[in-house]
This record gives C-alpha cells, structure tokens and sequence, in this order.
C-alpha cells in the first residue's frame, strides 16, 4: 500500500501522523511511503530521518493526498484536506466529529473511508489509540492549571501544592477515566487537594484503591459537581462519551458563582467541551475570561509537547496502521471488531450512531456501508 503523511497544518501543531521508526516498519512490510516535506521537523525528525527510514519525500500536501491510498495524520482534517479527500482514500487520524458539522459534512462528500483513533476500541472496551493522548492531556492540564492560577495569568495568584502553613490549592477533576486518573496523579504530586468526581462507582473504588486516602473521591451528581466545583481552585473536565459530544457539566450560573481567578482546563474540549462556557483555544492564545474566570480550552493540548506525543500515538496506532496496510482496509475491518468501532463516515454514509445523532442526521452500520 501507498500511505502518505502530510504535515499538519492546525495553528500550532507539531506533531506528525508516522515517525520515522514507524515508516521503517511500514516499509519492512513492503509498503512505500510519501511523507510531506518538513512534516516531522518541528520535532526533530528531518526529512533524512524519513528517507533513511525509507520514505520518500514530496513537496507539498496535494502531492501526498493525491497519491496515497491510505493517509495518516494526527488531527482532524482540515476543510482544505477535506477537499482533497477522494472515494475509496483511507483517512486514519483523530476525527472528534461531533462537535464539527463541517468536517463531517467534507468528509461525506469526499467518499472517503475515514476512521478515527478515538473510537477505535480494545477487548475491554477502552480506547486504545485516545488513551497515550488522554494520558498527556491529563498531566498537561494540571501543568497549564498550575500556571493559569499565577496571578501574571489573571488567575487567584495560588500555588497549587501551597508551603508550610498554608493551604494548597483546591483541585477538582471531572471524570475518572485516562486523563482524570493522570490529572489526578499529577495535582497530587504536586501536593494539591484532588477531588475527582464521578458517575461509575467501581471507577471510585478503583481510584481509591489506587491512592488511597490521597484521592477524595465522589459519586456523580448536580448537587456534588456544584458544591465542589464553585468552591474549588482548578476544575479540569475531563469527562468523555466516545465518539459523541461531552455532556455540559459545568453551567453558566455556576462559573458565575466562582471567585474571580478561578481556573477552569477542559481537556473535553475535543468533543465539545464539559463548561457551558467553552469555546475552543489555540496555543496561540491559550485562555480567555468569562465572569473573570479562566477558561483554558485548548483543543489540541498534546500538541504543545508534541515529539512525546508522537512517539506515545504512534506506540498505539502502529500495529492499527499496520494491519490496514497489510489486509487492505476492507479486510482488516472486517476481522477486527474493534477497528471496526473507528470507521465514522465511508463511501458518503455516516457509519458511528453518536456522531449522527449529534447532527441529526442518519446513519448506518458500518457493516453495510463497505459491504461486508
């Protein structure tokens, strides 16, 4: 197969869809591949890395698209991509569809077969592929929290873990899953008093078990979100329904209640975003005030430490990649449940239940949409 790497081109992202180690592989198993030119430097892959590593090297993105059979990135396409796109073209990246009716709608009317890392599943039912960047995610949010909390950053001017004879500051995580468990364990390393709130009580328990005493942990409900949260330092949502827009935790009457400099980090912003309030970020300008509150709400977190965050998705999305490059899409697909799980849109036909319904629109088994 012919699988070709663009480079990203979302402000401010610097990571890449293959390392180098990675197109080794690919190329191991007898498959080329066309990397954009520039793609891996921002991390330090060259593109001698990526010819030693035996890729090729073109110059622009509509090189790439053009020629590839399967492409593979990081984020979610841009509307330019999009159009790019062709019938039958594997596209293998993070999609967040539904929050995004345009990149739906580009993806629909490229008929192209686009699977999404983050709804691809594993025998337990986690998300394998969401998990490396959910891991980063989580302990990025503490660190932007922790900075957004100084006073320059027209936060409460509050160290996180406190000194002798004074109080730490007060951290609340919304979600217990991946990026909560490592949010959780960073404000705790930083010797801040964590209260993680969620609606699985066996994730409570397993939490508790995990950091015992260290780790307040509660049970999931408006009056416990509210208590907490109003009062608390740093919230961190880090709550996630796969593949479908994350639930509005957080509302404008209760940011309107907090103290002036309280920080609010939505790593749900992805899907969506957990505060009544959010609205997507960059890196380029990171948070914004809403009732004197900061929101940081970046939508690509991971990004900022991007060569990490390429090496940790490309641990997990290799073996994925590989086994679509060596069945053919159709095939891997169909002797791969899980990999299944990822397709969201194919041959113009949405192909994942909550990204329709968050859109209004129709789906259809995947199953039915490829054929098989």
């Amino acid at each position: 197969m012919l699988v070709g790497v663009p480079r990203e081109i979302k402000t401010k992202e610097f990571r890449v869809g293959l390392t180098p180690t990675s197109v080794r592989e690919l190329a191991h198993n007898g498959h080329q591949v066309l990397v954009e030119s520039g793609a891996g430097d921002g991390i330090g892959f060259p593109d001698q890395d990526y010819t030693e590593a035996g890729a090729s090297i073109v110059g622009t993105a509509a090189e790439v698209f053009e020629k590839a059979e399967m492409i593979v990135k990081v984020k979610e396409p841009q509307p330019q991509e999009c159009k790019m796109l062709r019938e039958d073209q594997v596209l293998f990246t993070y999609l967040h569809l539904a929050p995004d009716l345009t990149q739906t709608q580009g993806l629909l009317d490229s008929g192209s077969i686009a699977i999404a890392y983050e709804t691809v599943t594993d025998r337990h039912g986690r998300l394998p592929l969401l998990a490396p960047m959910s891991e980063v995610a989580g302990r990025m949010s503490v660190q932007v929290g922790a900075h957004c909390l100084e006073k320059e950053q027209q936060g409460k001017g509050v160290l996180l873990g406190g000194v002798p004879g004074v109080n730490p500051a007060k951290v609340v995580i919304l979600g217990g899953g991946v990026s909560g468990m490592n949010a959780a364990r960073m404000a705790m390393g930083m010797s801040a008093e964590v209260t993680v709130i969620d609606k699985s009580l066996e994730r409570l328990n397993e939490l508790d078990t995990i950091f015992d005493s260290r780790l307040n942990t509660i049970y999931s409900t408006v009056d416990a979100i509210e208590a907490h949260c109003v009062e608390a330092d740093l919230v961190i949502g880090c709550v996630l329904v796969p593949g479908a827009a994350a639930p509005k935790l957080v509302t404008r009457k209760m940011v309107s209640e907090m103290a002036p400099g309280t920080v609010l980090v939505d790593v749900a912003i992805d899907q969506g975003g957990c505060f009544e309030t959010s609205k997507a970020t960059t890196h380029d300008n990171p948070a914004y005030l809403v009732d004197d509150v900061v929101h940081y709400c970046v939508a690509n977190m991971p990004g900022a430490v991007a060569r990490t965050s390429t090496q940790a998705l490309n641990n997990a999305t290799l073996p994925f990649t590989l086994a679509l490059a060596n069945k053919g899409w159709k095939r891997a697909l169909a002797e791969n449940e899980h990999l299944m799980q990822g397709l969201n849109v194919a041959h113009g036909q949405i192909t994942y239940a909550a990204v329709a319904e968050a859109h209004g629109m129709s789906s259809v088994r995947p199953q039915e949409a490829i054929g098989i």
